[in-house]
């Protein structure tokens, strides 16, 4: 059986994993699930709350500058399904 590269352990500031967003007045059980993975929510920290340029944020997870491109751009398009489509978001921890 054919594997893929192994994933570069990514470095992340902190633990986001019990984060969870939804619509207002719509009961939890009720809505479609978008989750987003720990690396993702780091990359929009970095990105997005931090202000850094792609460059640093790659450099601080420890991974290429287009991986971390990668990330951003997946976990942006998740957000905003979420927000468009009304969709709860949860914040997924990495698998041991």
């Amino acid at each position: 059986m054919m594997r893929g590269r192994k994933k570069i352990e990514r470095k992340i500031e902190a633990d986001h994993s019990s984060v969870c967003f939804k619509p207002c007045g719509v009961k939890r059980r009720e809505l479609e699930r978008v989750y987003l993975q720990e690396d993702e929510m780091e990359a929009l920290r970095l990105a997005d709350f931090e202000g850094l340029y792609q460059q640093e944020c790659a450099d601080k997870m420890g991974i290429s500058r287009t991986t971390f491109s990668r990330l951003v751009e997946s976990a942006r398009k998740k957000v905003s399904d979420a927000l468009l489509h009304t969709k709860a978001l949860n914040i997924k921890q990495k698998e041991q």
